[in-house]
């Protein structure tokens, strides 16, 4: 039972501000209110801005200060792992296990972040044509950047775009899905805690609308990272014209399980990973392509899988399925299962909804239309087809808006070194499932998944400008 209700302020200009409004974050499972926390107005947003660009341009924040501000937010994250992991549960219904597993990367994610500040180097250019000059390359921070994040990792993809912000020495405006706004709350009063200048973290709260428009209609900004929908992220680049965005947005991944693969050890797999956090994970395994030799023995082994999931309170250690983020998304998915039943497809286990739950849902029969194969589910539900040859089951994850990442449960060696080659996706993942990010790695797709990359070390290389210097020695 929750005792008190948290009331959190913004973090503006080194600043903790009370706003005159505020929004209500709920328990995801239970329904009870779980904290309260302003809303940014115009005045609050423009302030916010202000007082990051007055910090790039005054304020010096050298890498070596960075370095011990990215790494003492880390060792301040593994300190207070518990409360952050129980605030994630409880404002984003996240299995209590996922939740500690989310913490534990995200300090990762700041210390890899932390080792980044250490390369930001330039280089020199070798001079062929012209005698008498000294070419050479620095690196620079781009500017003000804004950090938009979503509700499904509210601590890590609030790290993944805050810390190689300031790894690069950008100042950093954060405006986190409200719903889950607390932990990122949290969060900055632990980077001012391990020493964030003033002026180089914002956190303002508000919607996409209020908060969002003005600070994309905001010139002062330089970058704008992004993680969301399809729709936003084309909004984004339209409005911001020239300046600069990465986008991290839509997916329908597909994993292909191949005849030759280890049936039972990816249909257990593909169990956990297609309904882990509800299914609300950019990289969730949505669509199944399995070999029609070993469709049977597959679906008997991951259905059996499927039922051994426990569903229900995020807080308990055993659950593996919780909440979904609010009844309206639930509601959204059990009408998106109704509709394909409707046209031909067949549900072989759940389709239930109760309250903001939403049972583990394998659908098979599905075409081309439906909106469970062709849209972002962004809920636990997966589909399951079959295919006779590995050009065919290529055919059938390329045929999508989406190429976010895709995996293959395969033996055949040749096979896993053509395969990245031959799939339109970001990442390709060879023997486990679609939904597989390690921190440092590069993440980020193409089509209507988006463009640019995150990762640390790949991020920085999106917030700092290259200048060339050209030396005349002559002179």
């Amino acid at each position: 039972m929750q005792t008190s209700i948290l009331n959190e302020k913004l973090f503006i200009d080194g600043q903790w501000i009370q706003s005159e409004n505020t929004h209500k974050v709920y328990n995801k499972y239970t329904g009870e209110l779980f904290s309260e926390i302003g809303i940014a107005d115009k005045k609050l947003v423009d302030q916010a801005i202000a007082a990051a660009v007055y910090a790039h341009k005054k304020t010096i924040f050298t890498p070596d200060y960075r370095y011990k501000v990215l790494m003492r937010a880390a060792e301040l994250l593994l300190s207070h792992a518990e409360e952050f992991a129980q605030i994630i549960a409880k404002e984003g219904g996240k299995p209590i296990t996922d939740a500690r597993a989310e913490v534990n990367r995200s300090a990762s994610t700041f210390q890899i972040a932390a080792d980044e500040t250490k390369k930001l180097v330039g280089e020199i250019i070798p001079n062929y044509n012209v005698q008498g000059r000294f070419l050479y390359t620095v690196k620079k921070p781009v500017g003000v950047v804004a950090a938009i994040t979503p509700f499904n990792f509210p601590l890590n993809l609030v790290a993944h775009k805050v810390a190689p912000a300031l790894a690069a020495g950008n100042p950093v405006i954060l405006k986190p899905a409200s719903d889950t706004a607390t932990i990122a709350i949290k969060l900055c009063e632990l980077l001012e805690k391990a020493g964030v200048p003033r002026g180089y973290l914002q956190c303002v709260v508000g919607s996409g609308g209020t908060v969002g428009e003005q600070l994309l209609n905001d010139e002062r900004i330089a970058h704008y990272t992004f993680t969301g929908s399809p729709g936003v992220g084309k909004h984004i680049q339209k409005t911001i014209g020239l300046r600069k965005a990465t986008l991290e947005l839509g997916s329908n991944s597909a994993t292909i399980v191949h005849s030759d693969a280890d049936i039972n050890k990816a249909a257990a797999k593909l169990a956990k990973m297609s309904f882990a956090h509800a299914g609300q994970i950019c990289i969730s395994v949505q669509r199944i392509f399995v070999q029609k030799s070993v469709k049977e023995r597959f679906l008997e082994k991951f259905l059996q899988e499927v039922s051994h999931l426990k569903v229900g309170d995020p807080l308990d250690p055993n659950t593996n399925v919780g909440p979904m983020i609010n009844v309206k998304e639930a509601e959204r998915i059990e009408q998106w299962v109704k509709e394909a039943e409707e046209d031909g497809a067949v549900i072989l286990t759940g389709g239930k909804r109760e309250g903001s739950i939403f049972y583990p849902t394998v659908v098979t029969n599905v075409r081309k239309g439906m909106k469970v194969s062709d849209e972002e589910v962004f809920a636990p539900v997966v589909t399951v087809s079959d295919y006779e040859t590995i050009e065919e089951a290529i055919e059938l994850v390329n045929d999508s808006k989406y190429g976010l990442q895709a995996g293959i449960y395969t033996s055949d060696l040749s096979l896993s070194y053509k395969i990245p080659y031959m799939l339109e996706v970001g990442g390709v993942v060879i023997n486990d499932t679609c939904c597989f990010r390690t921190d440092q790695m590069p993440y980020g797709g193409v089509k209507e998944s988006g463009n640019g990359k995150e990762g640390p070390a790949y991020a920085i290389q999106e917030l700092v400008e290259t200048v060339t210097v050209v030396v005349n020695l002559e002179e």
